[in-house]
């Protein structure tokens, strides 16, 4: 699954009160809250984090678009993705997600395995 996060200058928790911390805090930051609390979910889920990393412009693409940071995300299944997606325990903490970004987009993707 391709990540591509848009942080918001400061964190907007506005109806995410339970999560909010006690002082403002930047988007990356808030995602940066989210992660830490995602991966032990991931994990359980068999999935797995293969690059969080900072973007730049692009080298071919619309200069209207702008990505603060990529992540990608191997999952074992749909199915495994949905179940994790769904986990009231990954719930509870995914608002810092919300929290974070200002615009976002997923691609799942599948492997070609032979592509010669």
């Amino acid at each position: 699954m391709l990540n591509l996060l848009k942080f918001r200058t400061i964190a907007d928790y506005t109806n995410l009160e339970e999560l909010e911390p006690a002082q403002e805090i930047s988007g990356e930051e808030a995602y940066q809250m989210y992660i830490d609390s995602t991966l032990p979910e991931l994990e359980k889920a068999g999935s797995r984090i293969i690059y969080f990393g900072k973007s730049n412009n692009f080298l071919i693409g619309p200069n209207s678009e702008k990505w603060d940071a990529i992540l990608l995300v191997e999952h074992k299944s749909v199915l495994k993705f949905m179940e994790f997606a769904q986990n009231p325990d990954y719930l509870k903490k995914a608002g810092h997600r919300t929290a974070a970004l200002e615009d976002s987009r997923l691609l799942p993707t599948n492997e070609i395995k032979n592509h010669t």
